[in-house]
């Protein structure tokens, strides 16, 4: 490498970031910034001033209370994802930015997670496991005098809730026991029979649910009969369901006003989406110009007056624009990319799109990002293989500063989404449900196959990935021993069998539909675990865990740590106290990638 490699790539892995976590009626952004190591709150003002919240110990996020000058802080403890709601008063002045012994518990109790769902100006609503452990309740919380009312205990997995203008009901998004779907539950007045808005027992998701105007009916985004989803219009009975915007070949996502009135709907293309303003009929208002493609998060005032998007792309670590949403002008207030020095944001590259056949017929989608000029000529040919984590989710167009640092070492990388990925279909993530799990695995062959149509060089191939990533990544070197020199794992499940017996109780439910239970399936899940195979494994390993992680437990990685050692396989393993599923915190990340890319230079170099 070039001397000034080693700096670009640790300038890289700490490039600051942005997102914004709320809007109010004043036109001021609740975002959150990594400055201080983790994702803290910092308040951008409308006049661009800026404001650091908080500085705790881990990161955090937050919403205002609507028509007050208070946050509702949800923080964690070393990455437990047991999350805590606490009170941040705006209005208090502080000589620095507030720590824990600054905020005002709410919702406490450490051994149990609370997630934020919904805020009005004297109730917040969240969702707890706290009854069993297990299964997760709907709670409304009275903020003056802490009377809790529990109005959804219909047990399983709660992914969301949209609580109604009126404050009456709620829409309950949970998990349904088939694979990649999702089923909505109404609760409050007017409920009909056991509240069921969609069919529990279909293959279908639905998100973004939210309130149509006067509390009528609902819109959410779908798949419900159609392969791609679509925006509707759903009566509050479950009936009357109307199309309100589809695209025959593109998923869409759907982001409704809380008045009901406009709504921002993404076109998802490819791993980027798309922006466009509607009326809540369908009626097309705006297209939005983000001034780069990637993937968006949009968060509306409490007065539906305008619209706050966080945006990341490969070439833009984190953009934060307000939108006014009856002209539909956007305005940038954050921007990482014009905060990073101007060499090293040249740096910075954009993925080719291609489509890498298989065996069976099928098409891998798969984002190619090649070194820059100048980059290490040992390293010319060789590729690394990123595998996204989930498995239903998906490799998209955002900023990855691993991504990014691996090629400005001088890998090619390849980023696929093997199937079982979302964005491209309710067959394509179908597609490794259960017993269908090693044709995943079979896709990391067929774009093994591939590198020489990209001038690659096979013999110098090595797979990196985390969570579901990382099993993948333990399964290709245990499964295909010839194809893959080398192998980082972060997270990863060395055995689906342990994984699911240690996983956190209220997960093991929802994990199971996707890789089989281990009741019905254990056979299988056996066949499809890596340390099955721990005797073919012989690329060395480079292994990263947080001692904390809820997920996938440390466990996993220190069995297949001590399998290789003892079989005389190197394996090197960086456990990280203070983090859970994956590194948050940026002196960890200095830590661990760095020498993970050295492990890959000196197993790929020539």
């Amino acid at each position: 490498m070039t001397a000034a490699a080693p700096d670009t790539v640790a300038a890289l892995l700490g490039i600051r970031t942005w997102v914004a976590f709320d809007v109010d009626g004043e036109g001021r952004v609740l975002a959150g910034h990594d400055a201080l190591g983790s994702t803290q709150l910092v308040e951008i003002a409308a006049d661009g001033t800026r404001t650091p919240l908080t500085d705790l110990p881990g990161r955090c996020s937050g919403r205002y209370l609507p028509g007050r000058r208070q946050v509702v802080v949800q923080h964690d403890q070393g990455g437990d994802e047991l999350m805590q709601l606490s009170l941040l008063d705006l209005s208090a002045e502080r000589s620095a930015p507030a720590g824990l012994d600054d905020l005002t518990p709410v919702v406490t109790d450490p051994a149990y997670m609370h997630v934020l769902q919904d805020v009005d100006r004297a109730t917040l609503t969240y969702s707890t496991n706290r009854r069993n452990g297990v299964d997760m309740d709907v709670v409304v919380r009275d903020l003056e005098t802490g009377a809790e009312t529990v109005v959804f205990d219909g047990g399983g997995y709660v992914a969301a809730v949209a609580v109604s203008a009126d404050r009456r009901s709620a829409a309950v998004t949970r998990l349904s026991m088939r694979p990649a779907s999702t089923v909505v539950d109404l609760v409050g007045p007017g409920a009909v029979g056991d509240g069921g808005i969609t069919d529990p027992d279909e293959l279908a998701a639905h998100h973004h649910v939210a309130w149509a105007s006067g509390d009528e009916a609902l819109i959410m985004a779908s798949n419900t009969g159609r392969e791609f989803t679509a925006v509707w219009r759903v009566g509050r009975d479950g009936e009357d369901w109307t199309e309100l915007v589809a695209d025959e070949a593109h998923d869409l996502a759907c982001w409704v006003s809380p008045d009901g009135a406009s709504m921002v709907v993404g076109t998802l293309v490819d791993g980027a989406m798309d922006l466009a303003l509607h009326d809540a009929d369908g009626t097309l208002r705006h297209r939005l110009d983000t001034g780069v493609r990637g993937i968006p998060d949009v968060v509306w005032s409490a007065d539906s007056t305008r619209f706050v998007v966080s945006l990341s792309a490969p070439t833009e670590p984190g953009a934060v624009l307000l939108v006014d949403a009856a002209e539909g002008t956007a305005r940038t207030v954050a921007s990482s990319a014009a905060e990073v020095e101007p060499d090293l944001a040249g740096t910075l590259t954009s993925p080719t799109v291609h489509r890498v056949p298989t065996p069976d017929g099928e098409q891998v989608p798969c984002f190619v990002y090649a070194p820059p000029a100048g980059a290490d000529p040992r390293l010319a040919g060789a590729a690394v293989l990123h595998v996204h984590g989930g498995p239903e989710s998906a490799a998209e167009q955002t900023f990855h500063p691993v991504i990014q640092a691996l090629a400005a070492t001088g890998f090619t990388v390849l980023v696929p989404n093997v199937r079982g990925s979302r964005g491209y279909g309710k067959r394509w993530i179908s597609l490794d449900d259960v017993d269908l799990r090693l044709d995943s695995v079979e896709d990391l062959r067929s774009l093994h196959s591939w590198l020489p149509e990209l001038g690659l060089d096979p013999d110098r191939a090595a797979l990196w990935g985390g969570s579901y990533g990382g099993y993948m990544v333990l399964a290709g070197v245990a499964m295909q021993p010839d194809l893959w020199a080398a192998g980082v794992d972060i997270v990863g499940i060395s055995s689906l069998v342990t994984f699911l017996e240690n996983t956190s109780d209220y997960r093991r439910a929802a994990r199971e539909r996707e890789y089989g239970s281990l009741e019905k399936d254990r056979e299988f899940l056996v066949k499809a675990s890596p340390i099955t195979y721990l005797d073919q494994v012989v690329a060395p390993l480079f292994v990263i865990h947080g001692a904390n992680d809820p997920r996938v437990p440390l466990s996993e990685a220190e069995q297949i740590k001590a399998a290789l050692d003892g079989k005389g396989v190197p394996c090197e393993l960086r456990v990280y106290h203070d983090e859970g599923h994956g590194l948050a915190k940026r002196a960890n990340k200095l830590d661990a990638y760095p020498a993970a890319l050295d492990f890959l230079r000196s197993h790929l170099g020539r």
